[in-house]
């Protein structure tokens, strides 16, 4: 491999920024799922839920092609991270926190679920940086790129978690994110995909919205009850 090559620093830099580009959501995730540990056991569900969700999206990234293709793999992910965000807006109080997230594994756990859904897109644009650099070095570059931006996640999920502690609102809006996501997976899985293209040109943008307020107004709802209950 030749590091003095244009082309594979070239790739580098395109894999190191998709990665930032593309860490935000992860952030959420991990912050979400950490937020209700105790401080001391946070930081340590932070560094090996994001070291993990690294290491696994190396691998998915290797195989991301073919598994962007599988009809029905992105409605199902879609339909999970949903009940991913679902859950983590429903636990917002502190008896549900304690009997959801109590330890660090299950913490980890729930990181883990939400990036292997969320990266299967994610790591199709990280694949497709890897391709400007010679085929012999990409893996290598996409291990480095990526492991680069671990520091990135777990800077961006402990500033996360100081300020949901402070702004709650911004727990709603994680989840609203995630529901957003599952949305605009559902309409892209290549089962519908065309369909959804040719009778609906806007579906992308509309089944995200209509994700985005059902978790919402989900969790609400389920949390009135259990409250009035």
């Amino acid at each position: 491999m030749d590091w003095t090559s244009g082309a594979l620093w070239g790739a580098l830099l395109a894999i190191i920024v998709a990665n930032i580009l593309l860490s935000g959501d992860n952030a959420v995730v991990i912050a979400m799922a950490a937020r209700s540990l105790k401080p001391e056991h946070q930081k340590k569900a932070i560094i090996w839920g994001s070291a993990a969700a690294i290491v696994m999206r190396v691998i998915l990234t290797i195989v991301a092609v073919k598994l962007l293709t599988l009809p029905y793999l992105k409605i199902i992910g879609g339909i999970l991270l949903f009940w991913i965000g679902y859950q983590l807006l429903t636990d917002n109080g502190d008896e549900a926190d304690i009997k959801s997230h109590a330890t660090i594994g299950a913490a980890i756990r729930t990181i883990l679920v939400a990036d292997l859904v969320m990266s299967l897109d994610n790591v199709l644009a990280v694949a497709s940086a890897a391709e400007k650099a010679p085929e012999s070095a990409r893996l290598t570059l996409l291990i480095i790129g990526l492991a680069m931006s671990i520091p990135l996640i777990i800077a961006g999920s402990t500033l996360l978690i100081k300020v949901m502690d402070k702004y709650p609102i911004i727990i709603t809006g994680g989840a609203a994110l995630l529901g957003y996501l599952a949305g605009s997976m559902i309409v892209t899985d290549p089962a519908v995909a065309d369909w959804f293209k040719t009778n609906v040109p806007s579906a992308e943008m509309l089944a995200g919205g209509l994700g985005a307020v059902l978790v919402v107004v989900a969790a609400k709802w389920s949390t009135g009850r259990q409250a009035a209950a």
